[in-house]
């Protein structure tokens, strides 16, 4: 795991006599897009709590590029290159799509927000915040307050915004939930056009999206993890189809 942008080692929470995250060790190595699946209750949102900075592990390292991140403040990690989809700002209902990517490239630049109305005007923050907003798909939509815009289109402003974070490792929890075929369709195509370029950690059910995206998958059932690999890796190991896939599954 030299090679490793995140390295997870040891990694173990309990809640009472529930263990949530059983000494979990696994890698995400970059350019990758690395998911992770397992049935409810498997410690998925554990663990991506615990990488985020939001819930301290009880033993175990968290190691981003090479620092060990485990104590650093959720706050700070951001900083540190880490974003999570739905986490990383809360949409501003009245404003435009536009104006909230825009918020994030200026956030992301250090600056201030008091100057905000100010800043509408400053091509430096509009100009990429565009960019951005093309590459999730919702250029069309740009000068749209968000309040107009449909739940899938708003998947797709929080895409914007976490690629406006510049991060070097986002973290994608469920980006398919709620939206319609055609709207699933269409993220995959737009995370896997930053195949390579952003390496990310997919938590998802959509098993069509994450067969589709997934360069590796590791598999959680009761906080432990019972398997690492390529899709045909996943698809074809018995244990994992017992637990999670089915044996039914292809």
């Amino acid at each position: 795991m030299a090679d490793a942008l995140l390295r997870v080692e040891g990694l173990h929470k309990r809640f009472g006599g529930v263990v949530a995250t059983d000494n979990l060790t696994f890698d995400v190595r970059p350019g990758e897009i690395h998911a992770l699946i397992g049935p409810n209750g498997a410690g998925k949102t554990t663990l991506i709590s615990q990488l985020c900075g939001e819930l301290a592990p009880d033993a175990g390292k968290i190691i981003l590029a090479g620092e060990d991140i485990t104590r650093i403040p959720a706050a700070l990690r951001l900083h540190r290159g880490l974003a999570r989809t739905f986490q990383i700002t809360q949409l501003l209902n009245e404003e435009t799509a536009l104006d909230n990517v825009a918020l994030a490239v200026q956030a992301r630049a250090g600056h201030s927000f008091g100057m905000w109305k100010n800043a509408r005007a400053d091509t430096s923050l509009t100009a990429p915040a565009r960019a951005h907003l093309e590459s999730a798909g919702l250029a069309a939509r740009a000068d749209v307050p968000v309040a107009d815009l449909s739940h899938g289109e708003h998947k797709q402003l929080e895409l914007a915004i976490a690629f406006a974070c510049q991060p070097s490792l986002l973290l994608l929890d469920e980006p398919m939930a709620g939206l319609g075929a055609s709207e699933s369709q269409a993220m995959i195509e737009t995370l896997r056009a930053r195949k390579g370029q952003l390496t990310m950690l997919l938590v998802e059910h959509d098993m069509d999206a994450v067969f589709a995206l997934a360069d590796r998958i590791s598999v959680l059932v009761y906080g432990r993890l019972i398997a690492t690999g390529t899709v045909e890796d996943i698809q074809s190991n018995a244990e994992v189809r017992a637990a999670y896939l089915g044996e039914g599954d292809a």
